[in-house]
């Protein structure tokens, strides 16, 4: 059987005039992204069925479902409203799989969409981004096996999972080190039916490259994966799941700018800054 195209649906807000938590998803099948075709998007039905958070906002002249819109015409948004956020553990290379396989979570109000700020606060020490192939669940499952986890793959976008070390060490559980507000960039758009297999992962820091690695670098696979959480629990429609990070990253400092990169999909860019419930008033 001849495998799909890939197709990129996106989660969007109109920019004329911008309506607060409005939002709509496009589509396009372009194969070129920066080609004309690539930024001529169709105002698409929501790819997340029945989850209520992934619907598309009520109809506004002009963005009915059909209808063909301009990337200038919107903002991208985080991909999908999940309900849970996992990411893995130690999960690089032969090392990560002689360990057995162990996620965490990661609070679903810490994601932020493209172009967004990554908020630091003066206290939060060591912070680290990691640019992580990301899957994006595409109906509510349990009890995946290998033989069926693809099915439940909507398809891939590209997460940020900024972590901050010091508290890593302090805080066994991760909370305090990977669910702060922001710290969860993801997007810019879900690339379907991608193979996953040996896609090049890697971090542009203040415009310099750092060095790049591979999903075939990760221990445990994007299968194996699926497989192993929902041994445990039920995961939803738009729920996310970055699958470990292999490359190079550098220390990050309000001012910066961080760009994830994953083959095949495309670019994640997110501005630093200090964070602004710290921020003096005006």
């Amino acid at each position: 059987m001849t495998a799909s195209a890939p197709r990129r649906l996106a989660r969007v807000r109109p920019l004329s005039p911008a309506v607060a938590d409005e939002h709509f998803f496009v589509a396009n099948d372009a194969p070129d992204f920066g080609s004309d075709a690539g930024r001529s998007w169709t105002v698409v039905e929501s790819p997340f069925g029945a989850s209520r958070p992934n619907a598309n906002h009520p109809a506004r002249p002009g963005w009915e479902t059909g209808t063909v819109v301009d990337q200038d015409s919107f903002t991208f948004l985080a991909p999908s409203v999940p309900l849970n956020v996992f990411g893995m553990a130690h999960n690089t290379g032969q090392a990560g799989r002689d360990l057995p396989p162990q996620a965490f979570h990661k609070a679903a109000s810490s994601v932020i969409g493209p172009d967004d700020a990554i908020e630091l606060s003066s206290t939060v020490g060591y912070v680290d981004p990691e640019a992580e192939l990301t899957v994006v669940v595409g109906r509510t499952v349990r009890g995946l096996t290998l033989e069926t986890a693809r099915s439940a793959i909507l398809g891939f976008t590209i997460g940020n999972d900024v972590s901050a070390r010091d508290l890593q060490k302090s805080d066994e559980l991760w909370i305090s080190a990977k669910s702060q507000d922001t710290f969860t960039p993801v997007g810019p758009w879900i690339v379907t039916d991608l193979d996953d297999s040996d896609r090049s992962i890697s971090i542009v820091h203040n415009g310099a490259e750092l060095k790049a690695a591979s999903s075939t670098d990760l221990g445990w696979k994007v299968d194996e994966i699926m497989v192993y959480l929902t041994s445990f629990m039920t995961v939803h429609a738009g729920d996310l799941v970055l699958t470990g990070f292999p490359a190079e990253c550098a220390r990050i400092h309000p001012g910066d700018t961080v760009v994830c990169r994953v083959e095949g999909i495309g670019e994640l860019s997110n501005p630093v800054k200090a964070a602004s419930w710290e921020e003096p008033p005006a």
